[in-house]
């Protein structure tokens, strides 16, 4: 006979894990609403104040604050809410959130579909290609802004024109452009709603009539007249769908084609983690690889990309190692 444990109370493990599911959306709604920015620069908030000021359903904000109390991000008494000890933590981390839960949240819904290679053809998974392009405008502004601006203040030129592959909301095209005056800039990406976003951004900073836009797949899209005019080339958080190898290095080739006057390709991304326990995961890293396991998207080692560039038709300057959240990398590359 089976003896079963009706005491749930005992059930610690189970939930932690439950409850830190309902509060990494709850960190990603919060964000979004803009509660997170006001409790952090205000000290406290009211929940029942938040709600009425933004049309929110008071139950509800008061739910996902409770969500965040329960993890130990906040602290609660009633409607009043004040940051706790982990609060500035997830201030700081909070797109790593939002990638998760608003970008990535139907791909690991649909994990059981996903699994089955009999589904694994075609469009076989689905995720939000605006949130992913929000959460990685603030992803890059700690894991890789301080590092590529190192890039660009060592390049020896000012570039015409800059061209970003995968460019998402256009951000690091338009800092490069308020530090350029002269500059001009084209940003590359396959998701139409993510550049129609970019492009409103841009026109809200008064830089619509440097910037372009072309929606394309930059795995297979066609030359165009204004690719000669590029200097500065660069791809950050994107450079994975150029693999596996064979593609990388046909890419890579084909790259150095459509920019036939590029001087300068500055490659960042996330790597595959190497040697790390799974207990010992870091933030982001687990959901980062686990997504694109379920994508079917090769993840290489930074040894897998040093291995690519001289075949692919460019010389490694320059490797900045920042090793943040998910192995991340910079390439400085030039043709060779």
């Amino acid at each position: 006979m089976t003896t079963l444990d009706t005491d749930a109370g005992s059930w610690t493990t189970a939930a932690r894990i439950y409850n830190s599911t309902v509060a990494s959306w709850a960190i990603s709604a919060a964000w979004e609403l803009g509660a997170l920015d006001e409790l952090n620069d205000q000290g406290t908030l009211d929940t029942q104040e938040f709600a009425t000021r933004h049309d929110l359903d008071a139950a509800s904000t008061l739910g996902m604050f409770r969500a965040l109390a329960s993890v130990g991000i906040v602290h609660r008494d009633g409607t009043r809410v004040t940051p706790a000890e982990g609060f500035a933590e997830i201030h700081r981390t909070r797109s790593l959130f939002h990638w998760l839960v608003r970008g990535s949240g139907e791909l690991f819904r649909q994990m059981p579909a996903v699994l089955r290679n009999e589904n694994r053809f075609g469009e076989f998974y689905q995720r939000d290609p605006v949130a992913i392009a929000r959460a990685c405008k603030e992803i890059s502004t700690f894991c890789y802004d301080p590092w590529f601006w190192s890039a660009m203040d060592g390049l020896g030129f000012t570039p015409r024109v800059a061209a970003d592959l995968g460019c998402g909301s256009g951000e690091r095209l338009m800092q490069i452009l308020r530090r350029h005056p002269g500059t001009r800039a084209i940003g590359i990406d396959i998701a139409g709603d993510s550049l129609k976003v970019a492009q409103a951004d841009a026109a809200e900073a008064g830089l619509a009539a440097r910037m372009s836009f072309v929606e394309a797949d930059m795995l297979t899209m066609d030359p165009r007249p204004e690719f000669a005019e590029v200097e500065l080339l660069t791809c950050f958080m994107a450079g994975h769908d150029f693999w596996p190898r064979e593609q990388c290095v046909t890419t890579l080739t084909r790259l150095r084609q459509l920019f036939p006057n590029v001087r300068r390709f500055l490659l960042g991304d996330a790597t595959r983690s190497v040697g790390v326990p799974d207990q010992e995961m870091r933030v982001f890293t687990l959901g980062f690889e686990v997504a694109h396991d379920l994508m079917g998207t090769f993840m290489p080692t930074a040894a897998d990309w040093e291995s690519v560039f001289t075949e692919g038709g460019w010389r490694l300057r320059h490797k900045h190692a920042i090793d943040m959240v998910a192995n991340e990398v910079i390439f400085e590359l030039e043709p060779r």
